[in-house]
């Protein structure tokens, strides 16, 4: 199964086809538009104003409740576009931003406007076949869940299980402490009110993966192809497996996994530093990840750049709509990066 996302942040609209998508999956379009709600701007203080329904329309391998088998193609459209916001500085290359290697590698003639292709309004479709993906997985045991972990040095508590982060994704800000939530949503008022915004981390884990899907091998390494989906989330700078950058404070001793056998003689690890990977199989453990995601590179502040079209020095001073953390949103959409990355992995 594979996915093309088409479409730019000002366009008509934006979608995503799938091909590949089994015939005679029964898809929940209540749920699929739960999970687009989730990412869905305009709806709170900490995201942009930008106010858009983000309900897709499925154009095609969908009839009587059921995919087809034919390429699934679901389109949504862009109902509050102010294009005039970028027209003053189209030529100024935004700092943080796509806007001079798109330049370079497209001879100029990308859109500009709210990023083009390269904005991460694109990450609607992506979430369209995200909650695909999920519907498919589930029958199968797999199941998905994230929650932010950190907002610019203020970190949540750490999940137990499943049941933990099936309860956040019902929560408006997805974090299992509260009050660490409200630490987060301070620190982002903040970035906002002083023209400036904040990055932070996600985690995710992966449920009910069987051990021994992967390769240690080039294009078939589980770490590898979860990877591949996630850097294609704007705004993703890091990806980090189990203990992450933690191994490097760790003795052997510390990192590894004691293995013993459960009751229904099944292999089962003590703790989970690895992630659900070694050597780039899945050991049957879930399969827990970290993000790291960039603050929000449009931002109010007075920015040096360089003016493409005259290439001379420049001070940029955005205007427009943007989120001052973009971590918030993203929950759904790193759920989403890992359901696709599962079905690969699974040869589904």
């Amino acid at each position: 199964m594979n996915y093309t996302i088409f479409g730019e942040s000002h366009g008509p609209a934006i979608g995503v086809t799938l091909t590949g998508v089994p015939a005679g999956i029964v898809l929940d379009l209540d749920e699929i538009d739960r999970e687009m709600a989730r990412r869905a701007p305009g709806q709170n203080a900490w995201s942009t104003a930008r106010r858009e329904s983000d309900r897709p329309e499925i154009l095609s391998g969908f009839f009587d409740g059921k995919t087809t088998g034919s390429p699934l193609c679901a389109v949504i459209s862009n109902t509050d576009t102010r294009s005039g916001d970028y027209s003053r500085t189209r030529d100024l290359a935004r700092p943080g931003h796509a806007d001079y290697p798109a330049f370079v590698r497209y001879s100029g003639c990308n859109d500009y406007r709210g990023g083009g292709h390269f904005s991460g309004r694109l990450t609607a479709p992506l979430v369209f076949a995200g909650a695909v993906a999920k519907q498919i997985l589930a029958p199968r045991g797999v199941h998905i869940g994230a929650h932010i972990s950190g907002i610019y040095g203020i970190s949540d508590d750490v999940p137990e299980g499943w049941a933990d982060l099936c309860a956040v994704a019902s929560k408006e800000f997805p974090v299992l402490n509260d009050e660490k939530g409200a630490q987060m949503k301070d620190a982002i008022a903040q970035a906002r009110e002083e023209q400036d915004s904040v990055g932070g981390s996600i985690e995710c884990a992966v449920f009910g993966l069987p051990a021994g899907l992967g390769s240690p091998d080039f294009g078939e390494n589980a770490e590898g192809i979860f990877s591949q989906y996630l850097f294609a989330v704007p705004a993703v700078k890091a990806v980090a497996f189990g203990a992450g950058t933690a191994f490097s404070l760790m003795r052997g001793s510390e990192a590894n996994d004691p293995l013993y056998l459960d009751d229904d003689g099944s292999v089962k690890a003590e703790q989970n530093c690895a992630g659900g990977i070694n050597g780039g199989i899945t050991n049957g453990m879930p399969l827990v990840f970290e993000v790291t995601m960039r603050p929000t590179p449009s931002i109010a502040r007075p920015q040096f750049t360089v003016d493409l079209a005259r290439m001379e020095n420049a001070v940029l001073e955005l205007q427009g709509r943007h989120d001052p953390c973009v971590v918030p949103r993203a929950v759904p959409v790193i759920e989403a990066a890992a359901a696709l990355a599962a079905c690969q992995l699974m040869g589904i």
